[in-house]
């Protein structure tokens, strides 16, 4: 009806609620391995947002196969295990890679699906020498930079229940998509979650997009002025480790001051990532079933669930 909103929105204490009797089957060492750069992840997040969400995403998993069953059933044919894919999108820094791995490691505890899968599209851009080519290096992780078309052959393949799918994988100390050798193997998992930032984009270009193979999608949100901050955050961590790497793309920028290493981030913040953000991710948001909005310190202080 008009003036309905398409999310019913939860307090952090309210969404916590939901998490119902589901067991914290994680601990302050495992989240050392799942937390990412410069990002607050305590086991009271996780017992807050995540077991909450991992029990959504179970019962509407279970309800996914019980509708599988009911049209095998009456197609008269053998039931084909099919994975139940989950899309996680947002902004560069927002900490969706983070979410990814926290829920993988979740869902992986529950008996009826504890075999999860978990493929970033970064693998899925272009090759740097075919960006150049093209024109798009500066374009990085825009829509066009992706090869879009091997991403849907890839999520169509899982989707059928094929036995094995291979997807490309990224490096992101040499900045490039790294060689076949690398492909990360996907042999029908129970349950595969694909994340990255435009896995919610459309286009008039295809009539199918990625988003169409997803059972359920997250968008990790928040406010810009938070991610920018994040974004210059990291860009320092990685000027004192990663970037002193010999074999580091980003080398040149490994002896920059601190006033100059912050310049720099912001430039290619603004001239970059803001742009892909405001023009082709965050349209995007709600599109989304699960917005998870994130204050300043990278808590989230928000969930909103999708009505229809």
């Amino acid at each position: 009806m008009p003036g309905t909103s398409l999310y019913e929105t939860f307090s952090r204490d309210e969404w916590r609620e939901r998490r119902a009797a589901t067991p914290l089957t994680l601990t302050a060492a495992d989240l050392d391995e799942l937390r990412g750069l410069n990002e607050r992840l305590d086991l009271d997040e996780v017992e807050s947002v995540y077991l909450p969400l991992s029990r959504f995403v179970n019962l509407h998993v279970n309800t996914v196969r019980s509708r599988r069953t009911a049209t095998d059933t009456f197609l008269g044919r053998e039931q084909t295990p099919v994975p139940y894919v989950i899309g996680v999108a947002g902004s560069v820094a927002v900490g969706k890679s983070t979410t990814s791995r926290v829920l993988q490691a979740l869902l992986a505890r529950w008996s009826d699906h504890p075999r999860v899968d978990l493929v970033t599209t970064d693998g899925f851009l272009y090759p740097n020498a075919e960006l150049e080519r093209r024109g798009l290096l500066s374009r990085k992780g825009f829509p066009e930079s992706y090869d879009v078309r091997r991403l849907l052959e890839f999520v169509h393949h899982v989707k059928s229940g094929a036995l094995e799918a291979r997807a490309p994988t990224y490096s992101h100390l040499v900045y490039d998509v790294q060689g076949p050798e690398h492909d990360v193997v996907v042999r029908c998992p129970d349950v595969l979650i694909i994340e990255g930032l435009n896995v919610l984009q459309t286009s008039r270009s295809t009539q199918t997009f990625v988003s169409d193979y997803f059972d359920i999608s997250l968008y990790v949100d928040a406010d810009i002025d938070d991610v920018r901050r994040w974004y210059v955050e990291r860009f320092l961590t990685l000027r004192d480790t990663v970037f002193q790497q010999p074999d580091s793309y980003f080398q040149r920028y490994a002896d920059l001051s601190e006033d100059e290493a912050i310049a720099t981030a912001l430039e290619i913040w603004r001239d970059i990532n803001e742009r892909n953000l405001l023009s082709n991710i965050e349209p995007t948001r709600d599109r989304a079933d699960i917005v998870l909005h994130k204050g300043g310190d990278h808590r989230v202080t928000q969930v909103r669930l999708r009505r229809i």
